[in-house]
Formats: C-alpha cells, structure tokens, sequence
C-alpha cells in the first residue's frame, strides 16, 4: 500500500459515515469451537464495529487468540492458516508498544525491511491523525494516542479483519468516552470489519453490532438498540445493565400484549411469541426506565406500582433509589428530580408499559 491509497482520517465531530461514503457495514461470520483453555462455542456476525460481551472467565480473550491462529481451534474464516498468514490485526489489552520504539518505529516493525518502510509507517500514521506524532516514544504519548498508533501498526498488515481485546483496559474513566468515540469513527471510516470484546455495557452501547457469550456460548445478537432493550434472558438482561430482574406470573396473553403478576401488583408488558396464559416469567425492567410520581390516565400506557422508599444514594450526578412494599425495585433518578422523594415515603412508581421486557424464566 503506497501513500495514495491513505484514507482521509476523521476528525472528532464528523458524522461516522460521510455523505458520498456507502451505508452499508462490512460484514465477516465467525463460527469457532475450541476446548483449550475453556471450551467455547461462538457463531455470530461481525458487522461493522462488532463488540463481543460477557464476563470475565467466559473465554472472549481466547476466542480471539483463536481466529488470531495463536490457539488450536477450529473455525471460519482462516481456517488451517498459520498466524503469520492471517490477515488479522490485532490490539491487546494495553496496546503492547514497544517503549523503546518511537511511534514510527513501532508502526513500521511489522512491515517488510526496504527502503519505503518509513514511509509506509509515517502513511498509516496519517490515516489515524497521528502524523505530527511520528516521532515520540510512547511514554510522551497519552492513552488515546497510544491506541492510535497500536491500531495504525495493526493496519500495517492490510487486515481483513481487526481484533480489539478490552480496548478501553488502559484508559482512564475520564478520557474512555472521548477515545471510543474516535475510535470508534476511525473504524466506521477505514471500513474493515472489527471485533471488540469487552466485559463493559458501556463500550458495547457504542456499537453497531452486539454479540452477548454466557456459558461460552452465544446467546443474544443484535444491534445494541436491541439487545439493550429486548434481552432474550436473565443473563444477557444482567450483562446490558438491567438491575430490575423480577419473578412473575402470565396471567393474561391477548392482541400482543400480555399482563403479569408481579409481588402482589400487575404489570403491563408487550407479550412474547413464546408466552402462555399461567406461564411463570421473568420481568426486567431498567431503573431508567422508572419515574415516581401520581399516576395520569394513558389507557394502560403506564403501570402504576406504590411502594416506599427504603433507601437513597448519590450515583454519579444521578439519584439511585430502592423502593420496597410491595415491589422491590432499582430506580435511577435524573439529580433535577423536581420533588426529590424522602426516606420512608410511600409514593407510585410509574413504569411504561413497552419498557417492561418479558423473558424465559
């Protein structure tokens, strides 16, 4: 790849695809089963700006290693390809710079030995904005523009597929939003497929894609829109952030919508396929999802559940509140609450009835 065949990088604030750019997202399926260190079984769709999701232990690190050709598995794509054969580029966990190596160097290590190694470095430097830095040792470059050059070296191999392990693990909570969001258009703009695991909701929520892996398998995909709001399970409703996880009881299912018992009070809720009249069920609810306040008329639009405030706490600029008697429920108050409630207050939480998610129990 010579220096013309840069792309332009984008700025922070440019739309993730601009307007003469296609809409469609590259796309790669990966199907692997290994058994070394855990066994895991994955088939899923990598779809643009993919992120892999789960908990630590559950072998996401390993399945990469897997498509990497670095652990004895057997899939699709690469299939009996050596590592070294692999179009893949890869970023670990802390980007793995060499310290001794300037930016250049470090882009420019995997490249083949000749006389335009340097300027082929300094061209992938370029295509993520970090040219000026060429340059620097990585000890005088920050967590973000560390990430850059470790991605600049992983294009270095003219992959057909990049490989990210935790890649907000050597950013600090300050700076982790303002390098996805970069990162993230970088991705969307050089348009090759990428796979990103992490145990962090908060970085799959910035995706174009999710996969969910629990008992190293996977469970749930779709886009995060989806698989935040409509999670299959208890377990995938756990990994996206739903901290209201209730027990209930189907006692009507008709025209879509279905309504359930839950701790002595009924619930409204969209009606599953798979749901039946008497059928026990799971119900996550997320806290944001929950207001307090005096019922209005909206023809069962919103559920109106009383209970009483049986604690309170600060949560970032936020207010966490934990209403018992009858339902225990997790509710996140925006801080500009205009009635604030007390302690030992009995009030009304009100719950829309679409943001009541229905699951196998």
């Amino acid at each position: 790849m010579s220096a013309a065949t840069v792309l332009p990088f984008l700025r922070p604030g440019t739309p993730p695809w601009p307007e003469d750019a296609p809409t469609s997202m590259p796309t790669m399926a990966i199907d692997y089963r290994l058994f070394r260190p855990v066994p895991v079984e994955a088939r899923f769709a990598v779809r643009g700006l993919t992120v892999l999701l789960g908990l630590s232990g559950e072998g996401k690190t390993s399945l990469l290693e897997a498509i990497a050709g670095l652990l004895p598995a057997d899939g699709t794509p690469f299939r009996g390809q050596p590592p070294q054969r692999r179009p893949i580029g890869y970023l670990p966990q802390g980007f793995a710079l060499f310290p001794h190596l300037r930016a250049w160097e470090n882009v420019a290590y995997p490249l083949p030995r000749g006389r335009e190694r340097r300027d082929h470095a300094s061209a992938l430097l370029a295509r993520v904005g970090m040219a000026e830095f060429a340059e620097r040792f990585p000890s005088a470059l920050s967590g973000g523009q560390q990430q850059r050059v470790a991605l600049a070296r992983a294009l270095a191999r003219g992959p057909e597929l990049l490989l990210l392990d935790e890649p907000t693990s050597a950013l600090d909570p300050a700076t982790r939003d303002e390098v996805l969001v970069e990162l993230a258009a970088d991705l969307r703009r050089l348009r090759i497929p990428t796979l990103a695991v992490t145990h962090d909701p908060h970085v799959a929520g910035m995706a174009d894609w999710v996969a969910v892996m629990a008992g190293h398998r996977i469970v749930q995909e779709g886009s995060p829109a989806e698989v935040f709001a409509r999670p299959t399970s208890r377990a995938v409703a756990r990994l996206v952030g739903v901290r209201n996880l209730l027990e209930g009881t189907a006692r009507t299912v008709a025209g879509g919508w279905a309504t359930v018992e839950v701790a002595g009070s009924t619930l409204r809720a969209p009606a599953p396929a798979w749901l039946a009249t008497g059928a026990k069920v799971g119900v996550a609810i997320r806290s944001e999802d929950i207001a307090l306040g005096h019922p209005v008329d909206r023809a069962g639009e919103v559920n109106a559940v009383p209970i009483t405030i049986a604690e309170m706490r600060p949560d970032g600029l936020a207010v966490r509140v934990r209403g018992a008697e009858p339902m225990a429920l997790d509710i996140l108050l925006p801080r500009w609450a205009p009635a604030p409630p007390r302690l030992g207050q009995q009030t009304i939480a009100l719950i829309r009835a679409a943001a009541v998610h229905l699951v196998r129990p």
